[in-house]
């Protein structure tokens, strides 16, 4: 007596795959070199003094302090000013319109909403 046998499909060969490693690029840079900060001329060399020059800022000496504020130039302070006057001035207009018309609009839109539920309340109950 013979057994039946199924012969099931062989398995195709899958080559192994193989990931390699990650690489990265690293940073790198140029080291600066920063002089000591007690650097003194040597004996014998006169050292070169110039004078600052004036940028143009000035500053307001802050009472019972050593410390002196730097201010903004006029121009600066104008342009801000105004801005900030413009952009308060539009804000309390829109509030203002903004509370006449709903004011204005509240019953109306309390007139048109009664309306609309009284005309649905008539079709349900045409509809019973």
């Amino acid at each position: 007596m013979q057994l039946l046998t199924i012969d099931l499909f062989i398995p195709p060969v899958i080559p192994r795959q193989t990931i390699p490693l990650p690489t990265a690029d690293l940073p790198s840079y140029i080291p600066m070199v920063v002089p000591p900060n007690n650097l003194e001329s040597p004996d014998g060399v006169k050292a070169d003094t110039t004078e600052k020059e004036d940028t143009g800022i000035r500053k307001v000496d802050i009472p019972f302090t050593n410390f002196k504020l730097p201010v903004p130039e006029n121009e600066i302070l104008i342009t801000a000013g105004g801005t900030a006057v413009v952009s308060v001035a539009a804000t309390l207009t829109a509030t203002a319109a903004f509370k006449w018309a709903v004011t204005a609009m509240k019953p109306l839109l309390k007139q048109a909403i009664g309306k609309i539920s009284r005309r649905k309340k008539e079709r349900v109950n045409a509809r019973m």
